[in-house]
């Protein structure tokens, strides 16, 4: 309900709320427009989870499939594949989201207090998370090659290496990163860490920016320190932004299969293998679709409470969950959360002490540090020294900005500069970090030696199709469901959010098996069937949000000069809702482009492959074409990055106005 109708909804003089009468009509309308949304949505997820359901009670034997119960379920018991899927899936997740919030916190707090230069700094910061998971994964797989990797001979080279050796965070050094059993995970969360800081820093900086600057200044007023004004001010603040964002970033990690495949596929052994691979394995390889559909959902009432708490979160401004909220006492509430974090910390210890004690040496010492620095400043500003304090202040921020920017910018860089070497530096390693000569050898190598050109045709017709489909198809549902009034609406929009944060790893194999019974499996048509999974639920969310932000009297006013409700939409509504469209379609054709789990799953001929299944076939075995790949990352990332570039302020307008409204 718009503001307008709540303003008119409001009772006078002790008078009963006039009701506004439901138009004749208008309910056909919400679900004509509604109706290609819920075609696409029910067919697409709800009807693949209710068939992985039934698939899970069912064996294959030879060429036919028999109904076998709870046995898919039960055998996963003794499972010893699974099990190790689940304990990866866990530490993976509860790990790279610690690391997460507290590098998104730092990184927030520096930009909020940045004087000069922070769109600069933010753009820099941003470019982990538009640069697209496959580059990221073979950037980094390259990076950590104990061999022909930079991290190791800078390490070395400062002296750092040789000394985590010495405190044990490593086991030997060189360190062999990716196939020593106690390092592949925790690279692969570093990775992760990596990629995901830009999301947790985008949101907790919107956060900062809508806390009141007085509660800052009646702060300092009464004495207060800046670790004071952080856990009392600061913290508070930022409460429902630090949960939602943690929980939906959660549901997105315990679900990962792209980054781990594409850096380790799993091993060394099983040492990083989640629970998404162990049933891709069964279902995919061994095509043991039962078995398959089994370990995804037996997990599904831990992704269920995940979701539950995000929706809830996501509609804590409702009156009635306000109310229900209120049932807790502060003291409750801080009860819970303090026993929710020792069982997960106890969980944590009990899969793995010596991963624990290194995670925790990596928080604790540099908190310390960082504690210890801002005492200091504190201190000399109380004995009146403010030169010194701010001297003590601005050297410590600067530290952390320059380390946090060369962890972004590395990688970046490492690909850059591998692009353009030739294949005799790159086996020689001759001037490591600088092309010489600057070569095109790579590039022209890649068109001539591969179909990457192919490659890159078919994610452009996928990419944009699928964007356009999921850009009508959103539009129309997202004006009924903010406009028209009908019965249904409020369950409608409640599936459409609980469908937006669904996890794809639920669905692959339910579509997997669908697509290939219909003959539809190695087509492009698949992926432009499977990619509104992921993009049709956000963009009707999205844009029922912004269509709720624009004024219901310039519609009204289209509507008495004799408009039809339709023509209202197209000629009134839709021009001012372009930011939302924009943002809308900027995001949802970035997530085709580098989408990787669908099409790797329903592509298996070269010539159809879209570029981020294309480039991982490029490796065979041992052999990485590290100049090549180099190459084809900076030939994907270049047009996503120039997207955000041109569509960051209507991307920010966009997303602000559907997250407020929505």
């Amino acid at each position: 309900m718009t503001a307008v109708h709540t303003a008119a909804a409001r009772p006078v003089a002790g008078k009963a709320p006039p009701q506004r009468r439901r138009p004749a009509g208008e309910w056909r309308l919400a679900w004509i427009l509604l109706a290609p949304t819920a075609l696409l949505v029910g067919a697409l997820i709800l009807f693949p989870i209710v068939y992985s359901i039934v698939l899970s009670t069912t064996q294959r034997h030879g060429s036919s499939t028999v109904f076998v119960g709870v046995a898919n379920f039960a055998s996963l018991v003794h499972d010893d594949l699974f099990h190790a899927g689940v304990v990866n899936s866990f530490v993976f997740t509860c790990y790279s989201e610690l690391f997460k919030v507290v590098a998104g916190l730092v990184a927030a707090l520096l930009l909020h207090n940045l004087q000069r230069g922070r769109a600069v700094v933010a753009g820099v910061l941003l470019l982990p998370w538009v640069v697209p998971t496959t580059v990221t994964a073979f950037t980094w797989r390259s990076l950590l090659d104990p061999i022909f990797g930079s991290v190791n001979t800078l390490l070395s080279a400062s002296g750092i290496g040789p000394l985590l050796a010495s405190l044990h965070l490593v086991s030997s050094w060189p360190a062999q990163w990716l196939s020593d059993p106690s390092l592949a995970m925790p690279s692969v969360i570093m990775v992760n860490v990596w990629k995901g800081i830009p999301f947790f820093t985008v949101n907790f900086l919107a956060g900062l920016k809508a806390i009141d600057s007085g509660l800052y200044e009646a702060a300092m007023v009464d004495g207060a320190s800046a670790f004071q004004r952080f856990r009392h001010v600061t913290l508070p603040g930022l409460r429902y932004v630090i949960i939602v964002t943690t929980l939906l970033s959660s549901i997105w990690t315990f679900n990962n299969f792209d980054l781990v495949w594409l850096m380790t596929q799993g091993g060394p052994g099983n040492a990083t293998a989640p629970y998404v691979l162990v049933a891709y394995i069964k279902a995919i390889q061994q095509l043991q679709f039962g078995p398959g559909a089994a370990s995804t959902l037996v997990l599904l009432p831990v992704v269920g409470v995940l979701v539950v708490l995000l929706v809830r979160m996501m509609r804590s401004g409702d009156r009635e969950t306000a109310e229900r909220r209120q049932r807790l006492t502060a003291m409750q509430r801080r009860t819970l959360v303090i026993i929710a974090f020792i069982a997960v910390a106890v969980l944590l210890l009990i899969a793995s002490v010596s991963f624990f004690w290194r995670a925790a040496v990596l928080i604790v010492v540099p908190a310390l540090i960082v504690l210890g620095v801002g005492g200091l400043a504190s201190w000399l500003a109380s004995r009146g020294r403010i030169g010194p304090s701010k001297l003590v202040s601005g050297a410590g921020t600067g530290v952390v900005l320059a380390v946090l920017l060369g962890f972004v910018l590395l990688p970046l860089y490492w690909i850059v500069v591998t692009a353009f070497k030739s294949d005799i530096q790159i086996t020689t390693r001759l001037h490591d970090l600088w092309p010489t000569p600057w070569s095109t050898q790579q590039f022209t190598e890649l068109f001539t030696s591969q179909p990457f050109a192919i490659w890159y045709r078919n994610t452009l017709i996928v990419s944009f199709s699928s964007t356009a489909l999921t850009l009508v198809c959103g539009s129309l549902a997202g004006y009924a469901l903010a406009r028209l009034r009908f019965r249904g609406a409020q369950s409608f929009t409640s599936t459409i959010l609980l469908t937006y944060v669904m996890p794809g790893a639920l669905l692959f194999i339910p579509l997997y098996r669908l697509l290939s019974g219909i003959h539809l499996t190695d087509s492009l048509w698949s992926l432009f069937l499977t990619y509104p999974t992921f993009g049709l639920p956000f963009a009707t969310w999205l844009l029922m949000g912004y269509f709720r932000s624009i004024p219901v009297d310039l519609e009204e006013a289209a509507l008495t000069d004799g408009c039809s409700r339709m023509q209202a939409f197209l000629r009134i509504v839709l021009p001012l809702a372009k930011p939302g469209l924009l943002a809308v379609g900027l995001f949802t054709l970035t997530n085709a482009w580098n989408e990787f789990l669908f099409a790797f799953v329903l592509i298996t001929k070269d010539e159809l492959k879209t570029l981020p299944v294309g480039m991982q076939s490029m490796i065979f075995g041992d052999v990485v074409p590290q100049g090549q790949l180099a190459a084809a990352s900076l030939l994907i990332s270049i047009p996503v990055v120039l997207m955000y570039a041109f569509g960051q302020r209507f991307l920010t307008e966009g997303l602000t106005a559907g997250a407020v409204k929505g």
